[in-house]
């Protein structure tokens, strides 16, 4: 499974480089000082550096630095995806991160809309 997380990642990394739109792709080890069920923020791309952590939905992650100024970002939970939304309150535009998955760019992710810009989030699809 972590064989297939790694490839993936480096295939997702292989298709950035070629140009291809950022997506989210699993996570790697760049990624593994995250917290077992966290959502966890960095301030560099590529899960580089430590990790600002999150549990449970959050109407305000402002308050917190490295998700005001987040770079890239991981879903560690552990059993839900979670929805991340670009205001506080659950509102304004969003998008769904699987569980497992990342965004090591925020700024190439659509369209840059939520480089620094992690403002509230909600586990969702718990299974």
């Amino acid at each position: 499974m972590i064989r297939t997380r790694i490839a993936a990642a480096i295939g997702a990394a292989a298709l950035a480089g070629l140009g291809v739109a950022a997506t989210a792709t699993p996570a790697s080890a760049a990624y593994s000082d995250c917290s077992s069920g966290a959502l966890c923020a960095y301030l560099s791309d590529n899960g580089v550096g430590d990790p600002g952590e999150v549990f449970g939905d959050n109407s305000n992650l402002l308050q917190y630095n490295k998700f005001n100024n987040a770079e890239s970002v991981y879903n560690n939970g552990n059993s839900c995806d979670v929805r991340i939304y670009d205001q506080t309150g659950y509102t304004g535009d969003s998008f769904v991160l699987h569980r497992g998955y990342v965004i090591n760019n925020l700024d190439a992710y659509e369209n840059g809309d939520f480089a620094d810009d992690l403002a509230s989030n909600k586990w969702i699809n718990c299974s």
